[in-house]
């Protein structure tokens, strides 16, 4: 089963620029040299999980996320931040300087970088070491769950801080993905049955859920909170979860600025849900 592209779905959440002509044609004309035309055959993107984080790098993206096989970053483009920046630090797998080189800058400057602090101020090795480390802890876990649940570890909340992922050549299920990591919020529900059915090893991270009485004003602005007491009270329950917010996106697929206020009502349940085991309610 073929994974499609944002100018194939019209899907993103992020900005819904992926058309001919629209900014993101521009941005991949100018990263790969115009090798890119039409709709069929784009980059598939998604980002590098260099700090072993169980909510996946880039969770502003989606609740759940694809493992991808071991072979996949060998016909992968990568860059330090998101694309749409226009970033300096670009590479490959075999040519990751530039990037490496970038995030190390980035923890001298600011003591931390993918979301992971250094265990010394201006410590780049010890950060290198301290990722290294949380990769294996995940690796464990994807391999033994039973033991080592995913679930266990603490979300990484990495809204803007990751390292893109631009995947060539396509992507099957069958062939690339090794493994689905979804939130709790869907166990249960025909979304796990449908998970399931592919065949492929699932995973639970420890979700999110946040009461909507607690969704600030000053994060995402003052039409958010109002918003979450409305889908709360409309599903008649007071926690947010990934599921639910989910269910709200879709009854207002034809509503733009809805639709958008529900993708700040999700990057502030990423930002502040506990983890669903932890649930007040």
């Amino acid at each position: 089963m073929p994974r499609r592209r944002q100018f194939e779905t019209r899907i993103s959440n992020g900005g819904l620029l992926a058309y001919p002509g629209g900014d993101r044609d521009r941005w991949e004309h100018d990263m790969f040299g115009g090798a890119y035309t039409g709709v069929i055959g784009r980059p598939i993107y998604g980002a590098l999980n260099l700090a072993g984080h169980p909510d996946g790098a880039a969770p502003r993206f989606g609740s759940c996320h694809l493992v991808l096989a071991a072979g996949v970053p060998a016909r992968s483009t990568f860059c330090h931040g998101d694309s749409h920046l226009g970033p300096a630090a670009v590479g490959t797998a075999d040519a990751f300087g530039a990037i490496r080189a970038a995030l190390i800058d980035e923890v001298a400057r600011t003591g931390q970088a993918l979301g992971v602090p250094a265990p010394t101020v201006g410590s780049p090795p010890g950060w290198e070491t301290v990722l290294a480390a949380r990769r294996a802890a995940l690796q464990h876990s994807l391999d033994d769950p039973s033991r080592h649940p995913l679930r266990g570890h603490a979300p990484g909340r990495t809204l803007d801080d990751y390292v893109e992922a631009q995947i060539h050549g396509g992507l099957t299920l069958s062939d690339d993905v090794t493994a689905i990591v979804a939130d709790p919020s869907f166990q249960g529900t025909p979304t796990e049955a449908h998970l399931a059915s592919l065949g492929i090893p699932l995973h639970w991270h420890a979700g999110f859920t946040l009461a909507a009485a607690d969704v600030p004003a000053d994060l995402r602005g003052p039409e958010v909170p109002p918003l979450a007491r409305r889908i709360a009270t409309r599903h008649r329950r007071p926690d947010l979860d990934a599921e639910l917010i989910g269910r709200a996106a879709r009854a207002a697929a034809t509503d733009p600025h809805r639709l958008q206020l529900i993708k700040y009502l999700w990057h502030l349940l990423v930002l502040l849900g506990r983890p669903a085991h932890q649930s007040r309610h």
